[in-house]
């Protein structure tokens, strides 16, 4: 290493007690410093003719856009809604109090199912080792891309009048029908729910099994405990949180769900989807349909609000 003398007398600058030289580098003779390019924390890094813009004049473009693609037909809605005697002659009405009893129960009962079957299979996958079970975690991503009525169709070859298990079931037999007719029905819709919704709770419970410690299933499996006490008193506390948040989202969906419906054929089944379809599409009733879809929408954003809560709670 060169000495302080040496240093000054070939133009580089004298770094006391050996130390490294400031990052520098010299171009044509003259030093040139290494500077951090990156922005400071805070700084202001919009082109100077863009600074003397307000900031709320930048926020105007996406509000716009928002206003005209959703807000203004919301609007519509709710000013055909508002037609007088709408809203009595729909609240007075059998037709939409069934609807409600029958959209509520179906979300609930399919929220309760997605959320036992999520557990159990997310246990599965997070805790029981088996060869693909990599793979069959990775497919439950995959499978949250797949549109509702996929699923009913899927079902329909399986279980429908003309499905592979009555066929099967005819073939053997020899009887004029197969036993399983049940699509048609409440409990068709409710299976196809649980079906296409169950991945929705078990994507958060894998994450959170990702997280826990397993030294706690070991302390709990060398004091003695079975599996199921571990799994009561270990697990369920810690997947109690991306329990509810998945909970709230699959009761959401739901509510709203129209595609399952449609497509099951479910005779008799009228939910509150499939009664602004009937409404504003078969009976031309406009005020009618908007009265419900404003009653769905409420009910909606309510439950949306306590699932974005639980989920701030969570983490999630």
């Amino acid at each position: 290493m060169a000495r302080p003398s040496e240093r000054l007398a070939s133009g580089l600058p004298a770094t006391p007690g050996g130390a490294h030289p400031p990052p520098e580098l010299r171009l044509g003779g003259a030093p040139l410093a290494l500077r951090n390019e990156c922005p400071q924390p805070g700084r202001d890094v919009r082109p100077p003719w863009a600074r003397k813009l307000p900031r709320s004049v930048w926020a105007l473009p996406p509000v716009a856009a928002l206003a005209l693609v959703f807000l203004y037909p919301l609007g519509l809605v709710v000013e055909e809604s508002l037609t007088p005697g709408a809203y009595s002659e729909v609240f007075g009405s059998e037709a939409f109090r069934d609807a409600l009893v029958t959209t509520v129960w179906l979300a609930v009962a399919s929220t309760v199912g997605c959320l036992v079957l999520g557990f159990v299979l997310a246990l599965i996958i997070a805790f029981v080792p088996f060869p693909g079970g990599r793979a069959v975690a990775k497919f439950i991503d995959v499978f949250l891309s797949f549109p509702s009525f996929l699923i009913t169709l899927a079902l329909l070859f399986v279980y429908g009048t003309v499905g592979m298990a009555n066929g099967l079931w005819t073939d053997v037999t020899g009887a004029g029908s197969g036993p399983f007719q049940f699509l048609t029905t409440p409990w068709g819709v409710l299976l196809a729910e649980i079906t296409y919704f169950t991945p929705f709770v078990m994507r958060p419970l894998l994450a959170a099994f990702s997280q826990l410690d397993t030294a706690q299933l070991e302390v709990a499996s060398s004091l003695g405990a079975r599996p199921a006490r571990i799994v009561r008193r270990v697990i369920l506390p810690e997947a109690l949180p991306a329990l509810a948040a998945g909970g709230s989202l699959v009761l959401v969906m739901c509510l709203n769900e129209f595609g399952i419906v449609l497509f099951t054929g479910a005779k008799g089944v009228t939910t509150l989807p499939m009664l602004v379809y009937g409404k504003a599409i078969l009976e031309s009733d406009y005020p009618a349909a908007c009265v419900v879809a404003v009653v769905n929408i409420a009910i909606s954003v309510g439950l949306y609000s306590l699932y974005r809560m639980v989920s701030r709670r969570v983490g999630a």
